[in-house]
């Protein structure tokens, strides 16, 4: 039986939309740090009337919660994939979940999952994919995975950091970070949009001959 996915999609992109305010803030924060020269925001700069650790947390939880919905609806696609098209899917319903906490796989592990749901997902499920046809979720995941790559480096200069010069250099990391994850979650919520839309349109008219 197939399962709604419409209403969990739009509960993913108002918390995708929520994680994209929270970047341009944040890199606000950085690009005042940089501006500054200083780790202190002043009440004079564009962001010194921000609380930032608050902000942090914010952002944290923000995440969380995105990440949380975001695998619920992954799954529930995967679901109505398998459906349609089980044998056009290399890995089963669990990897939906299980493949984003994988250490290492976790970088193209839940992009494969996704790529074989797209495929079950459009009208005809054994065509040869067309030109160009994966570019959304290519181009989205491309973007997360390097805005996942820079957090990580980031994270580690600001460990190891020991002087201003490499504060700096961690704080430049951090804004590249937030600058691609602002990118990621753009294209996201295209590909979100994009795949409800495809499973509902395949839904209905799967209905509607059969009635």
């Amino acid at each position: 039986m197939l399962r709604n996915p419409n209403g969990l999609s739009h509960a993913v992109v108002a918390l995708l939309a929520g994680n994209l305010v929270f970047d341009v803030l944040l890199a606000l924060v950085d690009i005042d740090v940089l501006v500054d020269g200083a780790p202190f925001l002043d009440d004079e700069s564009p962001t010194g009337a921000l609380n930032v650790n608050l902000l942090y947390s914010m952002a944290f939880t923000l995440f969380v919660v995105t990440g949380v919905v975001f695998i619920v609806w992954f799954r529930r696609l995967r679901h109505n994939a398998g459906v349609w098209a089980a044998d056009r899917q290399d890995r089963g319903p669990g990897w939906a979940v299980g493949g984003w906490f994988v250490p290492i796989g976790n970088l193209w592990i839940p992009r494969n999952v996704a790529a074989d749901i797209w495929r079950a997902s459009r009208m005809s499920p054994y065509a040869p994919d067309g030109p160009g046809e994966l570019a959304l979720l290519n181009g989205w995941w491309a973007a997360w995975v390097v805005s996942m790559v820079t957090d990580r480096i980031a994270s580690l200069a600001f460990r190891r950091a020991e002087s201003v010069d490499a504060l700096i250099s961690a704080t430049w990391w951090q804004l590249a970070s937030y600058g691609t994850d602002a990118v990621a979650a753009v294209l996201a919520i295209l590909f979100v949009r994009r795949l409800t839309s495809m499973q509902h349109l395949k839904a209905t008219g799967m209905i509607s001959a059969a009635q």
